[in-house]
């Protein structure tokens, strides 16, 4: 099996595009570039915290509805958030109404603020885990890696939940920590390019 299908264009993309017609643009504007910006990253964390057990078109179909009520995942804000706020997003069909998530990512806000006190940002913290290309399986060969769980174990260390070695890898692929873009996938060069023009925040 081909590990390319052919996008709107013609041209090869990633397999896992053919899922849905949505993940075309997801796939060519946003996976695989690298983000420096923290309230992205933190928005990515608790998404993929929320698509734990679900589908990844349920939780991109929804992204609009979370970043409204998470206040643009600010977390300064969301760490704010009391029992009231909790009861407030349970009972909203726009988001996934699961109330350990929900939990988690509005604890998860309070350490990302502990964590920026300590480390300067949260990007600067993320990036430190960037790993080496030697050290990488072939593209979308692997769920996890040792960067991976290295992060996903210091998080926790930290007090971070919902935050798994296979959910943590899952937001590396998508912020560009590695490029996983397939061989022969027509954004793998750009994703590459982005990345190598990409300034790593100290």
């Amino acid at each position: 099996m081909s590990a390319t299908v052919p996008g709107p264009d013609g041209l090869p993309r990633c397999r896992w595009c053919a899922a849905a017609p949505e993940f075309f643009r997801y796939h060519d504007e946003e996976w695989g570039f690298p983000v420096a910006d923290d309230r992205r990253l933190f928005e990515k964390l608790c998404l993929e915290s929320f698509q734990s057990g679900l589908s990844w078109r349920t939780i991109l179909a929804k992204r609009e509805r979370f970043r409204e009520v998470f206040h643009g995942f600010d977390f300064d804000r969301m760490a704010r958030f009391g029992e009231r706020d909790v009861e407030r997003l349970l009972a909203d069909p726009g988001i996934v109404r699961h109330r350990g998530k929900i939990e988690a990512v509005v604890g998860n806000a309070r350490c990302a603020g502990e964590l920026v006190a300590a480390e300067g940002s949260l990007a600067a913290y993320v990036w430190r885990f960037e790993p080496a290309p030697e050290a990488l399986a072939a593209p979308q060969t692997a769920s996890t890696s040792d960067a991976s769980i290295a992060l996903s174990k210091d998080l926790k260390r930290r007090g971070w939940r919902f935050v798994g070695p296979t959910t943590v890898y899952a937001f590396m692929q998508a912020m560009g920590l590695v490029n996983d873009h397939v061989e022969g996938c027509v954004v793998r060069e750009r994703a590459e390019a982005a990345r190598a023009a990409f300034v790593r925040p100290l």
